[in-house]
C-alpha cells in the first residue's frame, strides 16, 4: 500500500509539468559516453516513451564517438584529433556513419518499437534534413596571422529542414537524429552532436533542450559533487568558463546551452544519463538531478 501511496504522490508532483510541457518539444542530446549499457539506453528510452505518451513531443539525438573509436581501432586505424574534432577522412567516414545511423540509430528505433512507440531515424533513403557547410579550424601562428587547418569531411551545421521535423513531431514518431549532416555538395559531413541539438532546439523554438551525459552536471568546484550547481544563469556559465572550471568535455555542453537560451530555448538542462530516469526526474519534479541553464 505504501509503495502505492508514494507512485501515485509522485504522478501527483508530475501533474502540473505535464501539463505545462505539453505539445512543447523538448530536444534530447544522449551522449555517446552515456551509452554505457544496454540498460542505461533502455532507462532513457522508456522516459522518452512516457513523454510522448503523456503529449510532450521529444527529439533524441545521439552520440557515438566511442562506438566509431572502438570501431576504426578494430580496423587497425589510429583515430586522431584537433581541438576535440575527430579527423575524418574517407574510410572514418564511411566508419561514422555505418556507426551512427546504420547502427544506432537503427538501434534505438527498434529499442522505441518494442517499448510501444514509433521512431524513424531522420536520415531515410539518403534524405537528410540537416544541412552543413565544411569546417576548418583556424590556428594563430607565431607571426600573428591564421591558417586554415582542414580536418577532412567535418561539418559545421547551417540550417535544417523544419518542415520535415515537424511533420514528424506532429505525429506518433519519435525523431532520431545521428550526428551526420548534408552538404549543398553532396557530401556528408561528420558533426558534433552538442551543436546539432543546439541548433534543432534553436530553430524550432524548443521548450527545453537536456544533455544527458556520464556527468552530474556543472560543478562550482571540480571533482566535488557536493558543489554540483542546480541552476546557472548565463553570465555565471560564462564565469565558470573563465576560470577555466568549466573545460574539456564539458565546455561544448556548456556553450551549446548558452547559445540555445540566448536564441529563445526556455530552458537547458545538463543531466546524468547513467541516474536510472534522471530525464524524468529532471523535468517532473520540483528539484530535479542536475544543472539548468537560463538567461
Amino acid at each position: 500500500m505504501e509503495n502505492a501511496i508514494r507512485k501515485a504522490s509522485i504522478l501527483i508532483e508530475a501533474t502540473p509539468y505535464i501539463r505545462s510541457f505539453k505539445d512543447k518539444i523538448v530536444v534530447i542530446k544522449f551522449g555517446g559516453g552515456a551509452m554505457s549499457s544496454d540498460e542505461v539506453l533502455t532507462n532513457v528510452l522508456q522516459d522518452i516513451v512516457f513523454m510522448k505518451t503523456v503529449g510532450i513531443i521529444p527529439i533524441l539525438v545521439h552520440g557515438g564517438g566511442p562506438h566509431i573509436t572502438q570501431e576504426m581501432t578494430r580496423r587497425g586505424l589510429s583515430p586522431k584529433f584537433i581541438e576535440g574534432h575527430r579527423i575524418t577522412d574517407v574510410e572514418t567516414l564511411e566508419i561514422a556513419k555505418d556507426i551512427l545511423i546504420n547502427q544506432i540509430s537503427a538501434s534505438i528505433v527498434k529499442k522505441i518499437s518494442e517499448l510501444g512507440n514509433e521512431a524513424t531515424c531522420i536520415w531515410e533513403n539518403g534524405y537528410c534534413p540537416i544541412k552543413a557547410e565544411k569546417y576548418y579550424i583556424e590556428t594563430k601562428a607565431h607571426d600573428g596571422t591564421f591558417k586554415r587547418l582542414d580536418i577532412g569531411f567535418v561539418g559545421k551545421v547551417t540550417s535544417i529542414d523544419k518542415d520535415r521535423f515537424l511533420s514528424l513531431c506532429n505525429t506518433r514518431t519519435i525523431p532520431i537524429v545521428p550526428p551526420i549532416a548534408k552538404g549543398t555538395n553532396g557530401n556528408a559531413y561528420n558533426v558534433n552532436a552538442d551543436n546539432v541539438a543546439a541548433f534543432i532546439a534553436e530553430s524550432l523554438k524548443a521548450e527545453k533542450l537536456v544533455f544527458l551525459s556520464n556527468t552530474h552536471g556543472i560543478m562550482t568546484r571540480p571533482g566535488d559533487e557536493t558543489s554540483l550547481a542546480s541552476t546557472l544563469h548565463e553570465n555565471e556559465v560564462h564565469e565558470l568558463i573563465d576560470k577555466k572550471i568549466i573545460s574539456g568535455g564539458m565546455l561544448p555542453k556548456a556553450l551549446a546551452c548558452i547559445s540555445a537560451v540566448k536564441a529563445g530555448v526556455k530552458k537547458a538542462h545538463i543531466i546524468n544519463g547513467l541516474i536510472p530516469h534522471a530525464l524524468l526526474l529532471e523535468i517532473f519534479t520540483d528539484k530535479g538531478v542536475g544543472t539548468q541553464i537560463i538567461v
